[in-house]
């Protein structure tokens, strides 16, 4: 069999097109934004840093899973009433509203692919999202003060 026979052709075809397809299984987008580690409740996590719009709106949407301990520190250039939904965000998650002196203004949970408004209940200058529970487990609650890190400042 040569290397222009059609069967080899076919053959290299099939096989390229299955690596193809596996490289597309993994789903999960490659988040290349800054982390930061904090200590929200009994728990420390691994935050990504949404600081500008476009990172903002986009969040945690078309991830299918997040490692327990992650989650997504939202900043924002001012403080007002928040609302969250959770348009092409598949994972269930807990919502932590936070005001600029780090007090926890609002703690809430959010269903898969609700597009309903999640509200914060006050004015939050930062927004935390975290896999359902997680905010339980970590004994975060309303009042409480989290140590914000220093320079946390949105980028637009």
């Amino acid at each position: 069999m040569s290397r222009c026979d059609p069967a080899h052709r076919f053959a290299a075809a099939a096989l390229l097109g299955l690596l193809l397809l596996l490289s597309g299984c993994d789903n999960k987008p490659q988040s290349n934004l800054p982390t930061i580690q904090m200590q929200l409740g009994n728990k420390s996590f691994t935050l990504e840093v949404a600081d500008t719009t476009a990172t903002r709106t986009y969040g945690l949407m078309r991830r299918d899973e997040m490692p327990s301990d992650h989650g997504m520190l939202f900043v924002f250039p001012d403080e007002v009433e928040r609302g969250f939904w959770m348009k092409n965000t598949r994972i269930p998650l807990d919502i932590v509203f936070v005001n600029t002196s780090g007090q926890v203004v609002s703690v809430k949970q959010m269903k898969a692919y609700d597009t309903n408004t999640t509200p914060s209940d006050g004015p939050a200058m930062y927004a935390i999202e975290l896999n359902q529970g997680a905010g339980q487990s970590a004994q975060i609650t309303a009042g409480m003060r989290l140590k914000l890190p220093p320079g946390l400042k949105a980028r637009d």
